[in-house]
Parts: structure tokens; C-alpha cells; sequence
């Protein structure tokens, strides 16, 4: 399946609304469709991108979203935010196509390095990205300052 689909960037809340319900089979806690969009304009603003995969039909199958940052650690870098296909095409390919198609743009952006958070929760993303070339070189430690303390959910 994965080698089906037509490859674009999303740039507006118009396409960005689109994008909503695939979003939330990976991030649950959204609730609201203009409050999503209203944070990817954010996002957008510090050099984020959503990279779609369509069917023929237009229809989103899954998303990238990805940054492109530099740091003292890395160098010039992609961090990807987010990686989701619609559950029916999982193990279909076409979350390994997405992660080439940014590795592909990291390095003609001549990043340095690909770069990617997966919870401790989640071993089969885990085990997905081990299979795709990707290396657990350390651990990511997080403190809700929203709430005043530890966040559990991370």
C-alpha cells in the first residue's frame, strides 16, 4: 500500500482540519478541531511541517510532522514530532515510506542527524523504528509545569 501514496506537505488549516482525525488515533487528547489547527499554526511558526500521505483519492493515510532545529548535541537536525497511520494500513509500509520520505528531506536540508522521541509505553513503535535504522541513544525526561509536578502520563 505504502508505495501507492502521493506524498505532500499540508500548509494551511484548511488542509490542516483534514488532518484531525488521523492525528487523533496518535495523540487521543485532542478534543477540538480549531484548537488543533490553531496549534499547528503555532507549531508552523517555529518551522514545523505535516507531511501527508494520500490515496489517489485525496484521502489522508497518515502524517509526519517533523522540524527541522539545531543544537550543541546534534548539529543541524529533523526532529520528528509525530508519526501516524490510520490503523486499517498499519504494518501496510507506509509508516516506513513517511520516515524515508523526512529522512530523505533531513538529508537534502544537510542535516547532521534524524531524530525522534517513542515512549517507554509503546513498545511495538519501539521495536518499528529499531527495524528502521533508528538507535535508542538515550532516555527523555519530562516535568509538567502546568500542573505543578510530575506528568505520569509521559
Amino acid at each position: 500500500m505504502g508505495a501507492n501514496a502521493m506524498f505532500r506537505h499540508l500548509e494551511s488549516a484548511d488542509e490542516w482540519i483534514r488532518a484531525f482525525d488521523v492525528m487523533k488515533e496518535l495523540r487521543p487528547h485532542l478534543a477540538d478541531p480549531s484548537a488543533f489547527c490553531e496549534q499547528l499554526r503555532r507549531q508552523h511558526e517555529e518551522n514545523y511541517r505535516l507531511l501527508s500521505a494520500c490515496s489517489a483519492d485525496g484521502a489522508i493515510l497518515g502524517l509526519a510532522g517533523y522540524r527541522a532545529q539545531t543544537n550543541t548535541l546534534y548539529g543541524r537536525f529533523i526532529y520528528l514530532d509525530d508519526l501516524v497511520v490510520i490503523s486499517r494500513l498499519q504494518r501496510s509500509g507506509l509508516g516506513a515510506d513517511l520516515l524515508s520520505k523526512v529522512r530523505e528531506i533531513a538529508r537534502q536540508a544537510g542535516c547532521e542527524h534524524f531524530v525522534l522521541d517513542a515512549g517507554l509505553h509503546m513498545p511495538l513503535a519501539q521495536r518499528f523504528y529499531f527495524r528502521n535504522g533508528l538507535l535508542a541513544k538515550g532516555m527523555h525526561f519530562v516535568e509538567s509545569l502546568a500542573h505543578g509536578g510530575l506528568d505520569r502520563k509521559q
